[in-house]
């Protein structure tokens, strides 16, 4: 499969950190640094972030969205929030499915299944997180794991719908543990995952949905991660927290040979 064409999504994911006056510092310093970027980028930040970073982001490179959101359209369901709510704050487009969101909180594939068509509903684009633990890795399930994660979470979406998926592989096993998949496993599991895409939804569709890598992605891995032909893109966690290296990651784009 061909690597998908033009420019790959680097995408932030912030989890729980940065203030109001912490995000627009790191607005304003970031981007001076990605003028030039031949990258889309993502960045998924808190509820309370979404905003004033929206705002901060207007004319630059910059996509804003958040991290999780409900299946439900409205309700009695406190503390939560709603796809409506996140576009009409600035966002779009929502993290799913997060291997934190799956531990932490006991999301199942079936209620991911929800949010991604509730995303879509609402205009927002699904960014699905997948990946498989150590235990599984070991187990030589990984591809069983996957399957199941995408057969589940996308069940009922037809071609159209998901025109604008994009999907992250992050090993469970590489977040936040400062190990990171090689190049060629990187490369291994997504060809897997644009193989299954293309089985169930057709070629035409698979060769259009970015495939990123994330798990504990470095400025110093990132060349090499984008350099296989079947990453279209990186799911960057604790290195998008400082603007010096994030752009550090976002501008070795540029040094990538892209397609003809």
């Amino acid at each position: 499969m061909a690597k998908i064409k033009n420019m790959p999504i680097i995408a932030a994911n912030w989890k729980m950190y940065k203030t109001l006056a912490e995000t627009e510092k790191f607005i304003e310093d970031f981007i001076p640094k990605v003028t030039d970027s031949q990258a889309h980028i993502y960045i998924a930040v808190p509820y309370t972030s979404i905003h004033t970073a929206a705002l901060k982001a207007t004319g630059s490179k910059i996509i804003i969205g958040a991290q999780n959101m409900n299946d439900a359209s409205e309700g009695a369901f406190t503390g939560e929030v709603s796809a409506v709510m996140l576009t009409d704050a600035g966002a779009r487009f929502v993290l799913l499915g997060h291997s934190e969101r799956r531990r932490y909180f006991n999301e199942s594939n079936q209620v991911i299944n929800l949010k991604v068509k509730q995303a879509l509903n609402n205009g927002l684009q699904p960014l699905l997180c997948i990946g498989e633990t150590q235990e599984e890795r070991e187990a030589s399930e990984t591809e069983d794991v996957l399957a199941t994660q995408l057969s589940e979470c996308l069940e009922g979406l037809d071609e159209k719908s998901l025109q604008t998926l994009i999907i992250a592989y992050e090993p469970v096993w590489a977040i936040g543990t400062g190990q990171t998949a090689t190049p060629e496993i990187a490369q291994e599991t997504h060809l897997f995952c644009r193989e299954y895409l293309t089985q169930h939804w057709g070629q035409e569709l698979a060769s259009h949905i970015p495939l990123l890598y994330g798990g504990s992605v470095k400025p110093e891995t990132a060349p090499l991660l984008l350099s296989q032909k079947d990453i279209n893109g990186l799911l960057v966690g604790g290195a998008s927290l400082q603007a010096e290296s994030f752009a550090e990651i976002i501008n070795s784009v540029n040094s990538q040979p892209v397609d003809a």
